[in-house]
């Protein structure tokens, strides 16, 4: 492409909400932690491989009925969110990393074997819940690789 000449009106958007259309047949509550799938459709967290986390859903997006794309879910990619916490914490988890267990649950490393990234520990409310800035994880997203044609030789 070429460099412009002239002004250029650029949208843009603060990056703190991100629509991400959401797989078949999957219901995704409101206030759930989200990732996409390798196809790149919404669903719930997980600790499975190849899943990546998106956000945390602003509303209910019931798609167990649909098929992939037909809705969306709009995410929160950026704050601190009171999850659930697998296993027992203390005052020692305060900026470790937590990776998705379920939908509104995170874990150390130890009790994960996928490594789905949401975020890291902000503050200790108890044994079993805690606050996660997920803004780094959230931010981070998946490498992408441009499609590539290849053309025999005549």
């Amino acid at each position: 492409m070429a460099a412009l000449t002239s002004d250029r009106n650029t949208e843009y958007s603060l990056g703190d909400l991100l629509s991400i259309p959401v797989a078949a047949e999957t219901h995704i509550f409101a206030g759930s932690l989200v990732c996409s799938d390798a196809d790149g459709y919404a669903v719930p967290a997980a600790d499975t491989a190849g899943l990546v986390f998106e956000g945390v859903a602003t509303a209910q997006a019931d798609n167990r009925t649909g098929e992939a794309g037909d809705l969306s879910v709009v995410v929160r990619r950026r704050g601190r969110y009171r999850l659930d916490c697998a296993s027992g914490l203390d005052q020692s988890a305060l900026s470790a990393k937590v990776y998705a267990y379920d939908d509104h649950t995170v874990a150390a490393a130890d009790d994960v074997t996928n490594d789905v990234l949401v975020g890291v520990i902000d503050k200790v409310e108890g044994a079993g819940d805690c606050w996660v800035s997920i803004d780094e994880a959230a931010l981070a997203g998946k490498s992408w690789s441009a499609a590539t044609t290849t053309t025999a030789g005549a």
